[in-house]
């Protein structure tokens, strides 16, 4: 490659940060700021700044691994390698039927390699078996935002706002760790005389910050924001002629928060009730206003009905589709907007379209070429998919995911997924997952290869290839084309990313995510275009695209939001006398996700080496337990081994371990898989645990 600098994007979370890339002489690749870019504006995270460090790492994988008879992952041919893994495919649906065979997908994958996995799923294997990771990330959030406003954009409006608003809650969610760019927007805020809730039972570096931070139980979101909106009716607080005029279900909403009296959220969330009334002061007084979430309260197997209820109090008091206002998700992973919009989720077709729904199929289905008829139906959701593996579904297609780490009860997900009669895996490197595959592909990085992505603000971007890729290694959408021409489909799966987002653009016409008027053109101009950007017609000027969603109407039928009439109930598992503690989750600054990556980067792994057991002092006393003592944390689904770390930061009645390593420290071999019903999202965040020092 030449040795003139790249504007691309980073590849690791949501805010897709964008970066200046420069091949050196010496092989490696230099990270440069590109301040043109308006969401980090130059600033680059730890990880961000050290992300070519895995392009060129000794642990990335560069051929083919097929497993021996001899039970060895041992190098192989690209055409070895495809020829097995079309064959055990194409083996077991013949014999089973399509649904045992399997595909699971990522969040990271780019709008292009989603659309296509979801193409190849439903067209070639003809499977309904297909889901994601990015179900473990914002599903709740998705679906109480699709419920309340009749369509779900992590946030409805750009970052640049935020700083501008009057109040900020943000729930569940620690950006000055997980997306550090991102902060300076909560600073600005400040600065402009705005203030700042934090709702977390941590005392995070983001709480640290806060004008009021509030410590509720986890697990006890859903009251808090209950209870909150008790005080603004009980205090005349909400916004009657917005409700009238805006709004649709707000008597039943009503009733359910006026349940919650503040001294009975009191004892439910350890909220004091002065502190309830005074972020219920802070978030009315100024004109505009914003609720945020993140994993926290989504990552429930009550999340659903938990983000339904700050969106009543967004609602309730005039704070959504209005300026500078609403309520907003802050997505996680990198493609986590892009990669639920278009088709690699069980239930959705491209642009965000339901499966169910008849003139979708027939839309999709003319785009592809096929008989509306013959697309399978919903199937099913992540942990519902991973749990079936070895019984109902026998052959797994897996790319951008690794399991073994970010599932829940993730010792019983690793014995699923060896269970299977076959697993092909394509990764940048030997995952923990890719190490129980019959068959590894070798794939490429996010700086080796072309595609767009949607950040959490709903900007799609280009990000562009800088570097050439190691010999030996494909892109995944080499990889489908050559699995789709050995199993009988030699047309309609191109190599060529925009090709393939000419055909997306198509897909999505007229769909909630409708991308038909962007093209690769567009978003090397214009930093990114936000959808819905619907084609222009006929000698009409482009869309130019929609920063701000609902300021003239919801995106439901009569255009009202709605209400979420919810009640507050006790999460799936409660601490008992042979599990006394809560155990949460979550995420370290220099780590990301499951650590494939992150831990392959050695500034990383220096500031981060390994798992930890976060506990207050109290509870260390109790205990017997040191700083840096071992300790075993137990639940009903196994038990993990990690350093005691003490501080005062976190709530007495309440254990955190980061969730990136595998081994015994595994944080997801205790995590609960209890399934929220609509969003079908694991309860991550919350279970019953007892903790001993191991001696």
């Amino acid at each position: 490659m030449p040795n003139t600098a790249t504007p691309t994007h980073c590849p690791y979370c949501a805010l897709q940060c964008g970066m200046n890339l420069t091949p050196a002489a010496d092989g490696t690749v230099e990270v440069g700021e590109r301040a043109d870019f308006p969401v980090n504006r130059g600033a680059l995270c730890g990880k961000g700044r050290t992300a070519p460090a895995v392009l060129a790492s000794a642990a990335r994988l560069t051929s083919p691994l097929v497993r021996s008879d001899g039970g060895e992952l041992v190098p192989a041919g690209w055409d070895e390698a495809l020829d097995r893994i079309a064959g055990s495919l194409a083996r077991t649906r013949a014999e089973r039927g399509a649904d045992a065979v399997g595909v699971f997908g990522g969040g990271g994958l780019t709008n292009e390699k989603a659309y296509a996995l979801g193409k190849f799923a439903r067209v070639v294997l003809g499977t309904s078996q297909i889901d994601y990771n990015g179900r473990f990330c914002m599903s709740s959030a998705a679906a109480a935002g699709t419920k309340a406003f009749g369509l779900d954009r992590g946030l409805p409006f750009p970052l640049e706002d935020i700083p501008k608003t009057g109040c900020v809650i943000l729930v569940g969610s620690n950006p000055a760790e997980t997306m550090p760019p991102s902060l300076r927007y909560f600073t600005e805020l400040r600065e402009n005389g705005g203030t700042l809730i934090v709702v977390d039972p941590r005392r995070t570096r983001t709480a640290e910050q806060a004008d009021l931070h509030l410590a509720p139980r986890p697990g006890t979101d859903l009251a808090l924001a209950l209870g909150m909106l008790h005080l603004v009716v009980a205090e005349g607080r909400v916004d009657e002629r917005y409700v009238e005029e805006r709004t649709a279900g707000w008597e039943g909403a009503r009733a359910a928060a006026m349940a919650h009296w503040p001294e009975y959220v009191e004892r439910i969330t350890g909220v004091s009730v002065p502190e309830l009334r005074e972020a219920v002061r802070l978030f009315c007084a100024p004109e505009a206003a914003m609720v945020l979430t993140a994993r926290g309260p989504e990552q429930q197997a009550k999340g659903t009905d938990t983000v339904g209820a700050w969106i009543n109090l967004c609602l309730a008091t005039g704070r959504a589709g209005r300026p500078l206002s609403g309520y907003g998700c802050l997505t996680g992973q990198g493609n986590g907007q892009g990669g639920r919009e278009h088709g690699q989720k069980a239930d959705q077709l491209p642009g965000y379209r339901k499966l169910t729904d008849p003139a979708a199929r027939r839309h999709v289905a003319g785009v592809w070429g096929v008989d509306p008829d013959s697309l399978p139906g919903p199937g099913r959701s992540a942990y519902e998919l991973l749990d079936a593996m070895g019984t109902d579904v026998r052959a797994l297609l897996l790319m951008g995911s690794n399991p073994v780490v970010s599932a829940p009860r993730a010792a019983h997900v690793e014995e699923r997924l060896r269970s299977l009669d076959f697993l092909a895996v394509c990764d940048v490197v030997l995952s923990e997952t890719a190490a129980l595959a019959d068959v590894v592909l070798p794939v490429t990085q996010w700086a080796e290869e072309t595609g767009t992505t949607t950040n959490l603000e709903g900007r799609v971007l280009l990000r562009r290839r800088a570097v050439t890729p190691p010999d030996g290694v494909r892109g995944d959408l080499e990889v489908l084309h050559g699995l789709a021409d050995r199993l009988g489909v030699e047309k309609g799966f191109p190599t060529g990313p925009e090709e393939v987002f000419e055909e997306l653009r198509r897909a999505s016409a007229g769909g909630p995510a409708d991308y038909s008027g962007i093209d690769y053109r567009r978003l090397g101009e214009e930093n990114g275009v936000f959808w819905p950007c619907p084609a222009p017609g006929e000698d009409a000027p482009p869309h130019p695209g929609t920063p701000r969603l609902f300021l003239d109407r919801f995106a439901t039928d009569d255009g009202r939001a709605r209400f979420a009439a919810v009640a507050h109930r006790p999460s799936a598992e409660e601490p008992d006398e042979a599990y006394p503690v809560l155990l949460t989750t979550g995420r370290v600054l220099a780590q990301y996700q499951s650590g494939a990556q992150t831990r392959r980067v050695a500034e990383l792994n220096a500031a981060a080496p390994g798992p930890f057991v976060e506990l207050h002092p109290r509870l260390a006393a109790r205990l017997g337990a040191a700083e840096g003592d071992p300790l075993a944390v137990v639940s009903r689904r196994g038990r993990a081994v990690a350093p005691a770390r003490i501080t005062t930061g976190i709530r007495p009645d309440t254990v955190f371990m980061p969730f990136h390593w595998p081994g015994e420290g595994r944080a997801n071999t205790l995590t609960n898989p209890a399934l929220d019903p609509t969003s079908r999202m694991p309860e991550f965040k919350v279970c019953a645990v007892r903790v001993e020092v191991a001696r």
